[in-house]
């Protein structure tokens, strides 16, 4: 079971086993981290917007045309800016680390 780590702007982190195939946004939406992706995955707005580690970021794959267009609203757009929506789970994933960007709250308290 592949692990992603959710980090948001103060520096918190959580780990979290998830299923492969499921999205970044459907994995934040399951753990009630604040990854709103209005739109519901649908690639239709930028609400989703996540910033890979710089060492993961290769291995989540080319984005598409739609994904460049959608990020362009995004606030805090980074080089390693990514659509949650549009990453899926798998463990070539094993690992990945993403940021919350500016502007989302801090992950819940985790005993």
């Amino acid at each position: 079971m592949p692990k992603i780590t959710f980090i948001d702007t103060k520096v918190h982190e959580i780990t979290l086993d998830v299923l492969e195939g499921l999205s970044i946004l459907e994995i934040a939406q399951e753990h009630d981290i604040d990854l709103e992706g209005s739109c519901g995955g649908s690639l239709a707005c930028a609400t989703c917007h996540v910033i890979v580690d710089k060492d993961w970021f290769p291995k989540t794959g080319e984005k598409s045309e739609d994904e460049e267009d959608m990020l362009d609203l995004a606030f805090d757009l980074q080089a390693t800016s990514r659509l949650g929506c549009q990453i899926l789970m798998s463990n070539d994933l094993d690992g990945i680390r993403v940021t919350l960007p500016e502007g989302s709250r801090d992950l819940p308290e985790t005993n």
